[in-house]
């Protein structure tokens, strides 16, 4: 794991407005901060992806997600609950602020309080929820390792934060959280 001085700088360029690659639970992930509409396009302009198809925000604690989504039913919430800090991303009810290039113009918002102890210290550097989106040009493969990611991205990254993935072997699991029934499957 990268040491605490190097994730407060990784802080610092997602606060400045950079993208960075970084690891996640299985895959290396790209983020920004979810407000900056330049970084935003940025990533999906790497990614080749359209905005349409909306964007995940992982968190370091349930907190940093509330001024994001609407609140939902006791059971909705223990539901959430029972996965997190953990591999399950949930679709929920976007507040009405929440820019399109986030939710893709579908007014909800996938989410998710990560269990990788690296990506939750580095939203508690940059003090709010990353974008987190899997490290690669969409349709082909997630990186898997930070060499990986130099070799694919190079020159288009602000900034490279060292470490390992958690190892699992496939992505979070997405569900809609108010039916619960899954989106993508692990």
């Amino acid at each position: 794991m990268a040491g605490s001085l190097a994730i407060r700088r990784a802080g610092a360029v997602i606060r400045g407005g950079g993208v960075i690659a970084y690891p996640t639970e299985a895959v290396w992930g790209l983020g920004c901060d979810p407000l900056d509409a330049e970084a935003v396009a940025r990533v999906l302009a790497i990614k080749e992806r359209p905005a349409s198809m909306g964007l995940i925000l992982i968190a370091a604690e349930m907190e940093q997600l509330e001024p994001w989504i609407q609140p939902v039913s006791h059971a909705v919430e223990a539901r959430i609950a029972a996965t997190w800090p953990g591999p399950v991303t949930w679709v929920l009810p976007a507040r009405g602020w929440v820019p399109d290039w986030l939710h893709g113009g579908r007014g909800s918002l996938a989410v998710r309080v990560t269990a990788h102890a690296q990506s939750a210290a580095l939203c508690r550097a940059a003090g709010f929820p990353l974008v987190s989106t899997s490290a690669n040009r969409s349709g082909h493969p997630a990186a898997r390792t930070g060499a990986q990611v130099r070799r694919w991205f190079g020159d288009e990254l602000d900034l490279i934060l060292g470490g390992a993935t958690g190892g699992r072997e496939r992505p979070s699991e997405i569900r809609d959280a108010i039916s619960g029934r899954p989106i993508r499957a692990t």
